[in-house]
């Protein structure tokens, strides 16, 4: 049974929600209660849209303070419940001009994710989550993680006094176990992948009565992600760019931005023609999306002996896979897999030609979009964003210190060889 302060349902003040709907079937179920998934598989908030035109409209977010909690009208969070929030939101969308260069595009821009507070988008889900379960009452916390989300889940909730367990495959970068660690929370190592880490989760959820707050398994970590496609609209003008790419593992940032632009389109605030196409992105050796994608199915096949250097990528089966795939095809979008061995050297050439720290979830769509744009798929002057999920700070294993040249400060310098290398 689930652990909570109090019992529910509580008497929250929703603040435009309306209720939960299951997003395989619409089964409607109450949003004043906790809710995790329905049969299994995800559910959507839904909202009294009318209400929420009546009360802001686009200008109405200017002059608020930038973060995601600018959108509160477009959020579950009840009007009277204070969020839990380190200021997370409005990352910066960085024009890149040598790296579109590069491709043949005239415009193309990074959201740069990596500016949050825990260094990943995933300040955004689980800001919202934990806000979303204190708010409810509920005491106790658990979530699997092959990266940054166990450190943003950790964060956040030592922020709200909550219990956090975070379970982690035992592969997990030393960084991210260290951020859980250092936040206080219950860490666990698994000798497996991370669908063994979320099976522990869910076998423990009577006898340690706690929260599951993996990837889709709650409806509100969604609904954190879905701001960055409103920050993206406010950014572009209010518009919105003509392609998105997307790095996917779980898949919820792309899933709740196209959430976020089917709400806009029902405010009337853009054309429904104006969505971007959105381009779901893996890597060649955990790619069960583009399987499925490329067979016409809606729904994956999880893959077998997962291997890539994107940890946050290594997602061998998503629960919300049908809700990914359904957004790629609505869209006119693709699903794209790239080569595991050049995610290096990708990161390298973003980062070195844009500033911005590129992880290597991102860099699979640094790849993605050189071969979208060679195929004509992508044309020189549409907008095209590529989201940066994490920094590239927090994988200081993908890079070889051993490799760079050393010097004797007691011998001659060779500075044409120096040059030779600089300009190598």
């Amino acid at each position: 049974m689930l652990t909570t302060r109090q019992s529910l349902p509580l008497p929250l003040l929703p603040m435009h929600v309306t209720h939960l709907e299951s997003a395989l079937d619409g089964t409607t179920l109450d949003a004043d209660q906790v809710q995790t998934t329905h049969r299994g598989r995800p559910l959507w908030v839904r909202y009294d849209l009318d209400a929420v035109d009546g009360a802001v409209s686009p200008s109405g977010f200017e002059d608020r303070p930038p973060s995601m909690w600018r959108y509160r009208e477009l959020l579950p969070l009840a009007a009277d419940a204070d969020p839990v929030t380190l200021s997370e939101g409005m990352s910066p969308l960085v024009r890149c001009p040598r790296l579109g260069d590069r491709f043949g595009l005239d415009r193309l821009w990074i959201k740069d994710e990596s500016q949050l507070p825990t260094g990943s988008f995933k300040s955004r889900g689980l800001a919202m989550a934990v806000s979303m379960a204190r708010a409810f009452d509920v005491e106790r916390v658990a979530i699997p993680t092959a990266g940054n989300a166990g450190g943003a889940l950790a964060v956040y909730a030592a922020r709200a006094d909550l219990e956090a367990y975070v379970f982690m495959p035992a592969d997990t970068p030393a960084v991210n176990q260290h951020e859980v660690m250092l936040a206080g929370a219950h860490a666990f190592l698994v000798d497996g992948l991370i669908d063994d880490c979320g099976a522990l989760v869910d076998a423990g959820t009577d006898a340690m009565g706690w929260l599951d707050v993996s990837t889709l398994q709650e409806p509100y970590r969604l609904e954190g992600k879905k701001t960055m496609g409103l920050e993206l609209f406010e950014q572009f003008g209010p518009a919105l760019p003509d392609v998105i790419l997307y790095p996917t593992g779980g898949g919820t940032g792309l899933i709740g931005m196209w959430k976020a632009f089917d709400e806009l389109a029902r405010l009337g605030w853009i054309d429904p023609a104006d969505r971007p196409r959105m381009v779901a992105v893996q890597s060649d050796g955990c790619c069960p999306i583009v399987n499925a994608y490329e067979a016409g199915d809606r729904f994956a096949d999880p893959v077998d002996d997962p291997e890539t250097i994107a940890s946050g990528l290594r997602v061998p089966g998503a629960v919300g896979d049908f809700m990914i795939l359904d957004a790629v095809r609505e869209s006119d979008g693709r699903a794209v897999a790239v080569d595991e061995s050049r995610i290096r050297e990708w990161m390298r050439l973003a980062t070195s030609t844009t500033g911005v720290s590129v992880g290597p979830e991102a860099a699979t769509c640094v790849g993605a979009a050189k071969r979208l744009a060679d195929d004509g798929w992508l044309h020189p002057d549409d907008d095209v964003v590529i989201f940066n999920c994490g920094a590239a700070q927090k994988y200081p294993h993908l890079s070889d210190p051993n490799t760079l040249p050393r010097l004797d400060p007691d011998d001659a310098v060779d500075w044409n060889a120096v040059k030779a290398r600089e300009t190598s």
